[in-house]
């Protein structure tokens, strides 16, 4: 008997992803910026409040309205706290003392945690050797990307590595519980999961950081944070939920392979930097790992 699979990507699909890579790239510099002025409880409730606003205007400008079940609701809370508070918590405390590179690197875990999850707990997302090869092969070329600099970071602080680590495998559980948001539109299952996840950061940041008692920040890190509220979250989760429901878990996770090379694309057109040997080198592991996990053009030479 055949092992059941996880559907296979589009260009449409797979263009979802590399758009969402640039969005979530960008939270990474976002954060760096504004967790300089902000502290973190504060840098999560502002992100995930303002994309709840966003999206909150957006749902009824298009007339979609909201369910009222009280089971839906719960799931929405469990949804965000699998993948907004705690995964957000952690890797902007973990940014007070990592930089983004590392983060991204710890971060790109995420697909070897979903894989797990995935080939535990559901029946149609299995893991096979080639997907595992694949994933063990873009997590390569992310690290590879990154190069010796990368090697040097991981001396830094430990308890910030495992916050990101945790936080990657918090997103992991996330990617399969999303999949039981059924019969909704993606912006009504991202809209429910960034408002609960507000209420849930309110007193978190209230208690714990007096946010009120704060100095004004500046420009830079006013923008930061509209750039994690509008792009890295309303955005981001409107196209996360419609690529999930389409492709499951597992592939969608794959954007955490992608968010390194957005972010040395953005680097190269914004901030005229070059590439490097160790960055192309990367990209071409990154490259190889997603081509084993779409199977088809493997498939094609064998």
């Amino acid at each position: 008997m055949s092992t059941p699979q996880a559907p296979l990507m589009t260009a449409s699909d797979w263009a979802i992803l590399v758009l969402l890579s640039f969005l979530w790239g960008g939270s990474f510099l976002f954060a760096k910026i504004a967790v300089a002025e902000v502290p973190p409880f504060t840098i999560v409730l502002i992100r995930v409040a303002g994309g709840a606003l966003v999206l909150a205007v957006v749902v009824t400008l298009l007339g979609l309205g909201m369910p009222r079940e009280r089971a839906v609701w719960a799931r929405f809370l469990t949804l965000s706290m699998l993948s907004n508070v705690i995964p957000f918590s952690l890797i902007v405390y973990g940014q007070t003392q990592i930089g983004a590179g590392l983060a991204s690197i710890l971060n790109a875990t995420t697909p070897l945690f979903t894989l797990i999850v995935t080939h535990l707990v559901t029946q149609d997302e299995k893991l096979t050797p080639m997907r595992l090869a694949g994933v063990m092969a873009g997590f390569a070329g992310v690290t590879i990307m990154l190069g010796p600099s990368a090697a040097s970071g991981l001396s830094g602080p430990l308890l910030a590595q495992l916050a990101v680590l945790l936080a990657a495998f918090s997103y992991g559980w996330a990617g399969w519980y999303g999949r039981r948001l059924t019969g909704l539109h993606p912006l009504q299952a991202a809209l429910g999961q960034v408002t609960t996840s507000s209420l849930v950061m309110l007193p978190l940041a209230l208690l714990v950081e007096h946010p009120w008692a704060l100095p004004m920040p500046s420009t830079a890190a006013v923008a930061s944070l509209a750039g994690l509220a509008i792009f890295s979250t309303a955005l981001a989760y409107g196209l996360y939920f419609r690529v999930l429901a389409r492709v499951g878990a597992g592939n969608a996770s794959l954007v955490t392979f992608l968010i390194p090379p957005s972010a040395l694309l953005m680097g190269i057109v914004f901030l005229n930097e070059h590439l490097t040997l160790w960055q192309g080198a990367g990209m071409v592991g990154i490259g190889a790992g997603l081509a084993l996990v779409d199977g088809r053009l493997i498939r094609k030479f064998l």
